[in-house]
Parts: structure tokens; sequence; C-alpha cells
């Protein structure tokens, strides 16, 4: 029979000293042990001892006291994502925690809803964690990563468009995937290209810089143009840019949304369509084929993140596939950053892209 570990309301909390009671052990073994500290050696019959009787008396070792002793927790502060990531990204934030776990990290997502990036870097250093992977959303200022540190933080990483100073940076080049895009449309014949931009919160941090890789595709186009009739470079690509017209396009991730764009589709007199990515691709797609708007013959399409989901439909969706670096390899990084906390903080590429051409475009 299974002895309950329920504790009545009334019950004193179990404490270590409780458990080295109940094991026979000092105090000093049971923390030993529940901490799985490496550097004192323990017989396996006194870890099981100690184990078991931490189980009996539902005893877990206190995180603050802990970490007060230490001067840090072994916890990797995650400000919780506030916009709707999709799956490519939702599956690299799995990985990074699984990974952490795994490294014997404890990863604590915070909410930072109304924190600015000063305010809540002071919000997240009342934690003293031991890292931080700050994910883009808030702006990390070079003050805000010199609290975190003052804090006892031994790694800052961010995440976003750029490196700030004192921290560790992987930047996402989120305007090469707007360029692959609209580059791979031009060269395809088209010259009237919309781009989507989603009008959800918080996906303005991605759409921005995509918007602005569509045009400097186009732009680069029309100089390569230029230089082809000036007999500069003629032959390759010679009127891949001419007249190309970049037109945003807001959508709501919502059939309405989508059906009252495709309504008006014609009147636009777009030949393209980059569409942010292949969730809004595939939302924008099935409502053209709805009024009748054939694609690609009269719209192409491509979308970005190369979800299966995408290889199934008819036509085939063409898209900007992202290869980003794994989670478990910004895990290591973080684990590296805790252990050599002196060093120069580093700067990495997140992702690269390149263009999988299907049946859509």
């Amino acid at each position: 029979m299974t002895q309950s570990t329920e504790q009545p309301a009334d019950r004193p909390v179990p404490t270590s000293a409780d458990v080295a009671r109940l094991a026979g052990v000092s105090r000093a073994t049971v923390s030993y042990v529940l901490n799985n500290t490496s550097a004192v050696r323990i017989s396996d019959p006194t870890r099981r001892k100690v184990r078991e009787a931490a189980e009996r008396l539902g005893y877990v070792p206190h995180a603050a006291a802990r970490s007060l002793r230490a001067g840090h927790t072994r916890m990797v502060l995650l400000p919780t994502a506030h916009i709707p990531v999709g799956p490519l990204y939702s599956h690299f934030f799995n990985e990074l925690q699984w990974a952490l776990r795994r490294l014997d990290y404890t990863v604590v997502q915070y909410g930072s809803v109304g924190l600015d990036g000063d305010g809540a870097a002071r919000a997240w250093a009342e934690l003293r964690p031991v890292a931080v992977v700050s994910l883009g959303e808030i702006v990390l200022t070079p003050h805000g990563v010199e609290v975190l540190k003052r804090s006892g933080a031994k790694a800052v990483i961010t995440v976003g468009p750029g490196q700030v100073e004192g921290a560790h940076a992987l930047v996402m080049d989120q305007s090469g995937i707007g360029g692959r895009a609209v580059a791979h449309l031009i060269a395809r014949g088209c010259r009237r290209i919309g781009v989507v931009m989603p009008e959800e919160p918080g996906l303005g941090m991605f759409s921005g810089p995509r918007l602005a890789g569509a045009r400097a595709a186009a732009e680069a186009g029309a100089h390569a143009d230029a230089d082809a009739d000036a007999g500069v470079g003629a032959g390759a690509g010679a009127g891949a840019g001419a007249g190309v017209r970049i037109v945003p396009l807001p959508l709501a991730y919502a059939e309405d949304s989508a059906a009252a764009l495709a309504a008006r589709w014609r009147t636009l007199g777009l030949d393209a369509v980059f569409a942010f990515s292949d969730e809004y691709a595939m939302l924008l797609m099935r409502a053209l084929q709805d009024e009748g708007i054939s694609v690609p013959a009269e719209t192409a399409v491509i979308g970005s993140d190369d979800l299966l989901l995408g290889r199934l439909l008819r036509p085939r969706l063409s898209t900007v596939r992202i290869d980003m670096v794994t989670g478990r390899w910004l895990a290591d990084l973080v684990d590296r950053a805790v252990r050599d906390p002196g060093g120069d903080p580093e700067r990495y590429d997140l992702m690269d892209s390149r263009v999988v051409h299907r049946e859509s475009s």
C-alpha cells in the first residue's frame, strides 16, 4: 500500500532536519544528496535512504534559501512571449527548455506585460536568475544588462535584431526572409507584389523588417535593370526589377479578414504576394481560390517557415525555409556562459534562410 504524502493543513512543513532524523544522517548529507552535489562522495545506499525519507515526508529543498547561500540560483529566466510566434519558434523554445532541464537548470517563464526594458530587467533581477534569455519582445538596454549582472546573473543572452552591450546576442535577420521571397517572385516575372502585414499585436518585430527586406530586394532589382540599360553587367538578370511595386497588405489571421482582402484582390492589380508566413499564406491562398483567382496563374504565393501542411496543399506552397540553430545549441551556450561569466560577449546568427520553390509560385 502506498503511503500518502499529503499533509494536513495544520501540520508543520517538513524540514531538512526531519529528513535527516528519519534517514539517520546529518543535515549536511541531506543537502548534498538533494542538491545533487558531486563534490562530496556519498554512497548509493545513503542516497536512497535520504531520497526515500524526503519522499515519505513530502520534503523538497527551499529554492530561495538555497539561492541565498549560493548568491544565485540554477534558474534560467525566459520572458513569456505574448505574440503568436508560430510552430517553428514554438518548437525551438520547447527544445531549449528541455535541453536546459537536462543540464540541471530550472526554467522559469516570466510574464512581463507592461514592462519596458529597464523595468523588466529590475523585475527579473529580483528572482536572482543565474541566466536570462531575452527573446526579443522586450528590448534590453546596456543599463538593464548591468542590473542583471549585478544581481548575480552570470549570463545574459538576447534574441533579436541586434546586439546589446554586455550581452551575448543571437541575431535574427528577418529582413533577409522578405528579401529572398521577393527576389524569388521577381525572378519568376512578378512585378506587382503584395506583402502581408499581420494585424496581430507583437508581430511587427517580424513583419516590419520583412517588409523592409522586400523593398530592398525590389530596389536591388531596379538598380540591376538600370545598370543593364547603361550597359553595365548586361545579361543575367537584365530587366528583373523593371517597374516592381511593393504593396503592404494588412491582414488579420481570420477567415473573414482573408475573404475581405480576396474580394478586392483584382482591384489591387497584384500578380504575387509574400504572405509573411506559411500560416498566413495558406489562409490567403484558400480565400483567393474561393474568389476564383488561380494560383499561381493569376497570383503567385509564397510564405515562410516551410511547414509540413504547406507541402500538402494543392498547389504546393512555395516558402522561405528558415534554418535556425537548435534549442540544444542555445542551451549549451547558456551553460558555457554561466561557467565562464568573465568571457567577452559573443554574437551569433540565429538563422539563415533560403527559398523552396514549389507549385504556388
